[in-house]
């Protein structure tokens, strides 16, 4: 028997396949009949836990226990923005789609590849997280805060304005604070997670920074066309940060992908970075909690951020907005006209719903806005997190 044969069979490629082989020896050797491999393979296939107590045939009855499931024949369905996006992240979307925990997707206008899931992609699964579908730098967010400072500050004293950004936040990989900072996320429960629990001094020592990459903190002006909460229309200074959960959200990162890795191994190579945690595991439950808090860390950098530098230039805030990407929600969505409960994963992508503020940052040289989510149901309710660079 071949390969083709077992997969005929049922039996899955990979280590299922491979005991399957050790399998077809030993019952040979052992005086087995030729003629009746067909139909000794296809018992075990359909109810392999009635082998585990054989001694012949155990080995490949725990394979086929142990085995992922076989990913779909066709991707499920998920809707694109924009013409023109990197074939490979397309690619990417694609093979995401075939995950059999997958259940639908979306691809934002502003995509490009990432690992595993590419950035700018939204992925629902049924009951399962995926580590590289969250992203390394878990819950990476936006915050604005627009302040009463004249706007003809920007020009006049910008020496002032760079010294407070200097003074209230570090930059670099690594970067950390001597003279650490004070927040209520401290007091949270680190020991969710033995990542969380033995970085929880790391991340103690990097709150407040903002690290490295495409991480900034900058002043600029901020128009207001209509009311915004309490902010009446006009022309006004903003404080604009952009950074994530630092070294520590990283550690998260990397321990529970190599954790979904091995739980299969015999995932096909292009699906390698789409390892899933089930919900219903120890584990899943374990990096759930740990992702959670890497969310309320993130959040606590930029509320250090924006409110040292507010103290520092004696400002008081007018308008506080913040979102996030890199993250999974728990939520519900009509799919294939059945509502039902889905973990929504938007990697590089942002929550979206109906009336649900946001910013959009632009580039070096355009501006970004603050927006308003439609609450398109064909996005999963969810909006690309930066300007499309094209």
């Amino acid at each position: 028997m071949n390969t083709k044969d077992f997969l005929r069979l049922g039996v899955p490629l990979g280590q299922a396949t491979r005991r399957a082989t050790d399998f077809i020896s030993k019952f040979i050797l052992g005086g087995g009949d030729k003629s009746r491999l067909h139909e000794e393979i296809a018992a075990i296939v359909a109810n392999p836990s009635a082998f585990l107590e054989n001694a012949v045939r155990k080995d490949f009855a725990k394979a086929l226990l142990n085995a992922p499931p076989p990913p779909r024949a066709e991707p499920v369905k998920y809707r694109q923005w924009g013409e023109g996006l990197e074939h490979d992240a397309v690619m990417q979307m694609e093979k995401a789609c075939l995950l059999p925990v997958s259940v639908a997707g979306a691809l934002m206008p502003d995509a490009h590849v990432g690992y595993g899931l590419p950035i700018g992609g939204v992925l629902a699964t049924d009951n399962a997280v995926i580590p590289y579908a969250v992203g390394v730098d878990i819950a990476c967010r936006m915050k604005m805060t627009v302040l009463d400072i004249p706007v003809r500050d920007l020009e006049q004293k910008q020496d002032r304005l760079t010294r407070a950004i200097e003074t209230e936040t570090r930059f670099g990989v690594g970067a950390n604070f001597k003279e650490r900072r004070a927040h209520d996320v401290l007091d949270a429960d680190w020991s969710v997670s033995p990542i969380t629990k033995q970085n929880k001094d790391k991340a103690w020592s990097q709150l407040g920074t903002s690290g490295s990459g495409n991480h900034f903190v900058e002043f600029g002006i901020f128009t207001a066309h209509g009311k915004i909460q309490n902010l009446e229309p006009g022309t006004y200074m903003a404080l604009l940060s952009h950074s994530g959960s630092r070294g520590t959200g990283a550690a998260v990162c990397d321990h529970y992908s190599k954790i979904a890795f091995s739980q299969f191994p015999d995932l096909p190579s292009e699906l390698k970075r789409l390892a899933w945690l089930s919900l219903d595991s120890h584990e899943g439950q374990e990096y759930w909690n740990a992702m959670e808090l890497m969310g309320q860390y993130a959040a606590a950098n930029h509320a250090c951020i924006h409110r040292h530098i507010a103290e520092n230039l004696g400002a008081t805030v007018l308008l506080d907005l913040e979102n996030h990407h890199n993250f999974a929600w728990k939520e519900r969505h009509v799919i294939d006209g059945v509502e039902r409960a889905v973990i929504v994963h938007r990697k590089g992508a942002t929550p979206a719903g109906a009336g649900v503020l946001g910013i959009i940052p632009g580039s070096m040289a355009t501006p970004g806005f603050v927006v308003s989510g439609k609450g398109n149901a064909e996005s999963l309710n969810s909006a690309s997190h930066a300007q499309v660079a094209r």
